[in-house]
């Protein structure tokens, strides 16, 4: 739900109603920050945001945030976990996400961006396929599981929200899709899930809510 949906279903004002949405989505941020994947994992740079009108076009526009999706996959199947993270695409950024969220043993699938090489720093097997980008490298098979994941979480939030504060909110609302998607083969567990994890966690005062994340 968007803050303003959630508005109108509790009766509170719009403030009120950002702030819980914020908080349960700091909650869904802690429950991820451990998560770790392993075993054959997709992995691929995108954006959040566009570009403004008359601003730099590209890697360079001042209105994205890039980050880093990675999906659990057997080959040929369905997909079983997933990892989001906003970062700077540079070696030492993506070894440091590597080695909080990927554990041996662990066979990486890129589409060979310099900073992926990264993954042989911690002991992985890199498998990259130089694809050089466009629309018909997403088409490839080997990459359908994290292309898929990236396309429904860019549907998602475009179609539920106008555009937020890429830059000062992108690591909650991705922590938010990963926490939903983790959680998506018991979805009846899931809201009580939510509930628990929100009554033991620590409180979150507002201004925390409101700074930045750093990329790292």
């Amino acid at each position: 739900l968007s803050a303003l949906e959630l508005m109108c279903h509790l009766g509170v004002c719009d403030k009120a109603a950002l702030l819980m949405k914020h908080k349960l989505m700091e909650v869904m941020r802690l429950r991820e920050d451990s998560r770790q994947l392993t075993g054959r994992v997709e992995i691929d740079d995108a954006y959040l945001g566009g570009e403004r009108a008359g601003g730099k076009r590209g890697r360079g526009s001042k209105n994205k945030v890039s980050f880093v999706a990675a999906v659990q996959t057997p080959e040929d199947a369905q997909a079983v976990l997933a990892c989001f993270a906003p970062l700077p695409f540079t070696k030492d950024a993506v070894s440091d996400f590597m080695h909080r969220s990927l554990v041996s043993p662990l066979t990486v699938v890129s589409d060979g961006l310099g900073c992926f090489t990264a993954a042989a720093g911690r002991g992985a097997v890199h498998d990259r396929e130089v694809t050089g980008g466009g629309k018909a490298s997403a088409k490839l098979p080997r990459f359908n599981a994290v292309n898929t994941e990236l396309s429904n979480l860019k549907i998602a939030l475009a179609g539920t929200y106008h555009p937020f504060h890429f830059v000062k909110y992108a690591h909650r609302y991705l922590a938010k899709a990963r926490y939903r998607f983790n959680r998506r083969f018991d979805l009846a567990a899931i809201l009580p899930r939510l509930l628990r994890a929100a009554a033991v966690t620590r409180p979150q005062p507002g201004r925390l809510l409101r700074a930045a994340d750093v990329c790292r």
